[in-house]
């Protein structure tokens, strides 16, 4: 993912706005948070264990391992927040892509290409399997929840926010409990990272957020309020959603694609290659033929018909969540704003006066 895609999170200072969606980040997001999950066991679980005096199960240390916390966190962590596409070196010759044997949360330096960083900056996703020398085996619960919800690291640093923070935040107290349950699970990886490494100018540019007290339980009746939350959770504008030349939204492109994603995706792990992200919005140039069918097939199959999506477009996680998952995600996508935008990756990028970027079928914008 460019930082192109993500740089407008390097502005934001405390009580900023995010992508224009309206979720203004110095009040609770108990009304933008939403369930992750299906499972009606948790509301149980979320009822366990808090004694009197606790507001939330993140205020306990350590948070209390539960089968229900733990089934849940796996679903979580291996769908909708998608831990291990960061924090593992990955095999993109394989479809889906996955974490090479060995490697899944064992952390992973990401190439300054990528982000679009100049020497002698320097990304590395850490370790955060269990292993006590290179990973977070010596880490708090505390640690995980304040970089979750403020993005602040364990050695008290601000995350560079190509970590989607900004997101994950929303999760409810207990959905987020049940990601730091099943991540401080994962199997140690015993291989040692270097640090990040930024320069001044850069650092400057973002600072962690404010603390928030309690995010409650989401209400799923509103299937279109819960696949918003969903999507939210699942980052996905912050591909889906062009920006300008000052890394901020365009206006009135909201999900409507064509932002370029620079990396090492293909099938030849030493070439790096460029795809544009795909017009999710229900405009003809974008999914208005798909049905809910159809977009459950796209995501478990990674295949838009015979064609393949790209792989870094995380379908290799969002093909495990349920049915009802992806059926509330496609409802609230089905509500966007049609954004008439063509899109396509077969055919050679061209100039595009929308997204003043270059992608397939851009000269026909």
């Amino acid at each position: 993912m460019g930082l192109g895609s993500l740089i407008f999170q390097l502005k934001m200072q405390t009580g900023a706005r995010v992508r224009n969606r309206r979720i203004d980040l110095t009040i609770p997001l108990c009304v933008v948070s939403f369930l992750a999950v299906t499972s009606c066991t948790n509301d149980k679980a979320s009822m366990h264990h808090l004694p009197n005096n606790a507001v939330s199960v993140l205020e306990m240390e350590p948070i209390p391992r539960t089968p229900e916390r733990l089934a849940r966190g796996k679903y979580l962590v291996e769908g909708l927040v998608q831990c291990p596409f960061c924090h593992s070196d990955n095999d993109f010759t394989q479809r889906p892509a996955r974490p090479k044997p060995g490697m899944k949360g064992g952390g992973a330096v990401i190439p300054n290409e990528e982000e679009e960083l100049p020497e002698p900056n320097r990304l590395v996703a850490p370790n955060i399997t269990s292993d006590p020398d290179y990973g977070a085996g010596k880490w708090k619960d505390a640690d995980f929840v304040r970089a979750l919800r403020q993005g602040i690291g364990h050695d008290g640093r601000t995350l560079f926010p190509m970590m989607p923070y900004p997101y994950f935040r929303s999760l409810s107290d207990e959905d987020l409990a049940s990601v730091i349950v099943y991540e401080r699970s994962l199997a140690p990886v015993h291989v040692e990272r270097p640090k990040t490494f930024l320069t001044d100018d850069i650092k400057k540019t973002f600072q962690p957020f404010p603390l928030l007290e309690h995010v409650p339980e989401p209400d799923k009746s509103d299937r279109v309020a819960y696949g918003k939350y969903l999507v939210t959770v699942g980052h996905c504008d912050a591909c889906h959603t062009p920006v300008d030349e000052q890394f901020n939204p365009l206006p009135g492109m909201d999900f409507a694609g064509g932002a370029p994603l620079t990396g090492y995706w293909g099938p030849d792990p030493k070439k790096m290659i460029t795809v544009a992200s795909l017009n999710l919005t229900p405009d003809p140039s974008g999914i208005s033929y798909f049905d809910e069918k159809m977009f459950i097939t796209v995501i478990r199959t990674g295949k838009v018909g015979a064609r393949p999506l790209a792989n870094i477009m995380p379908w290799a996680y969002f093909r495990n969540l349920t049915d009802d998952d992806l059926k509330a995600i496609f409802a609230y996508l089905r509500t966007l704003k049609p954004v008439q935008h063509r899109v396509d990756n077969t055919e050679p990028p061209k100039y595009c006066k929308l997204c003043r970027g270059k992608h397939g079928f851009g000269e026909r914008n």
